[in-house]
């Protein structure tokens, strides 16, 4: 019973996720081309990681894998950039060992922990499987015509640099490695055993048979949710982007800062615009993506040091992380929020009125204002629409609270305290009318 619950559960949330994917239209005749396009190639060992690793030892380059979600369109891009012999990226990318991977069947979960919403990722390891670096593009991902290798090319090098200091800097990486997870393989997570097997049904349909990296996190919470239990706030909020902590990183360099919000954690702690971020809690940088990880790997509160180059000199930024500083993470655009949605409010998508959209409302600028974009049809994300909430709501009232909030905080408010099976008062303005209901948490 428990695992029909969980499968069910799973497609849901598949079903969403693809509803609101950016895809090409022939996503079996994607992954077909892709396969008969590159697993000859010279450059690159098609959907093998284990031979890639075997190469990688045995030449003593080091080892890219890029992931790369093929029907997806974000991202299309920069992989265009990445594959195409003639691209400036070649003569760096012959200095590695590189492995391109479709699916997330059989992932090593101990090694391969990144951003798992986006589309197009790259790792770089030692042969021994010694991570030295993650590299994720949000610029890329939100545009899928994006062409930009500039940041790319910084990652390579870094990467390649650390590989010539290795193993005598190993120690300076132990921070970048895994940390400990539950299962093996995404096969293993419950849910996705049940749906899938570790190999590609390249006789049948292929894309059936994929699981994709967004579907690792959502099998994590759905098993814990399952489990009855509440949400841990890495797998809400993962891999933080620098704006959490106030930051914007160019994205043409391995860690710039570009800008830094005023009041926010990072001005607090003294950083300018154009400071080279180098390590961040003892990691050495390859990019903004292994910024975001180590700042994944920061408990939940925590007091980190920055060493970074101003003006051509060495300096050190010590940066406090105070209670909930996760919660200032945007999780909006990331296709895993959907099953989050699901199970924090029901199904509702929610965006937080404007203060003009407020001031044409008669509402504070301080109060909760959350406006119902999308209220789910269908399994869980029905849930709100089942119990009385309509599109176009303005959400004014949780749990007797009307300060001012976004949806990410109140995801991670709701699911880091409340097990599933309850429902909370909520407050809606409905045109003129003022509407209480209860908002189930599933």
């Amino acid at each position: 019973m428990i695992h029909r619950i969980l499968l069910s559960g799973l497609l849901a949330l598949t079903t969403s996720a693809t509803a609101i994917a950016n895809t090409v239209k022939d996503r079996e005749g994607a992954v077909r081309q892709d396969r008969a396009a590159r697993e000859n190639d010279p450059r690159w060992i098609y959907n093998d990681v284990d031979r890639g690793f075997a190469e990688a030892r045995r030449t003593g380059k080091p080892l890219l894998v890029v992931l790369r979600c093929v029907p997806c369109l974000a991202c299309a891009g920069i992989d265009t950039q990445v594959l195409t012999e003639s691209s400036a990226l070649g003569p760096l990318l012959d200095r590695f060992v590189c492995v391109r991977l479709i699916n997330a069947n059989t992932l090593d979960l101990s090694r391969f922990q990144f951003d798992f919403d986006l589309s197009f990722t790259t790792l770089v390891f030692n042969g021994d499987g010694t991570v030295y670096g993650r590299y994720g593009s949000w610029l890329h991902q939100k545009n899928a015509q994006e062409t930009a290798t500039a940041g790319y090319r910084a990652t390579l090098q870094a990467a390649l640099d650390l590989h010539a200091g290795y193993p005598a800097n190993r120690e300076s990486l132990a921070g970048k490695q895994g940390a400990p997870i539950a299962y093996k393989t995404p096969v293993e997570i419950p849910g996705l055993g049940g749906k899938y097997t570790p190999f590609l049904n390249w006789s049948g349909k292929v894309v059936p048979s994929c699981v994709h990296c967004h579907q690792v996190n959502d099998g994590l919470r759905l098993t814990l949710r399952n489990q009855q239990q509440t949400l841990p706030e890495s797998l809400i909020y993962p891999n933080p982007e620098p704006e959490t902590i106030g930051l914007v990183l160019a994205d043409d360099a391995i860690a710039r800062v570009q800008s830094v919000a005023p009041g926010s954690i990072a001005a607090r702690a003294g950083f300018l615009p154009g400071d080279q971020i180098e390590r961040f809690a003892g990691q050495p940088l390859i990019s903004p993506a292994d910024f975001s990880w180590a700042l994944h790997r920061q408990p939940a509160t925590a007091r980190v040091q920055a060493s970074i180059r101003r003006n051509g000199s060495a300096h050190t930024v010590d940066i406090p992380l105070p209670e909930g500083w996760r919660q200032a993470a945007d999780i909006s655009r990331r296709v895993g929020t959907w099953g989050l949605r699901a199970m924090a409010s029901g199904g509702l998508q929610l965006q937080e009125l404007t203060d003009a959209e407020r001031r044409e409302r008669g509402l504070s600028p301080d109060a909760m204002a959350l406006h119902v974009r999308h209220a789910g049809e269908y399994g869980k994300h029905a849930a709100a629409k089942n119990a009385g909430f309509r599109k176009d709501d303005i959400l004014v009232a949780l749990e007797g609270h009307t300060n001012r909030i976004t949806e990410s905080q109140w995801i991670g408010s709701a699911l880091t305290r409340l097990a599933p099976g309850r429902a909370v008062p909520a407050t809606v303005l409905r045109g003129t009318n003022r509407l209480d209901l209860m908002l189930p948490i599933q």
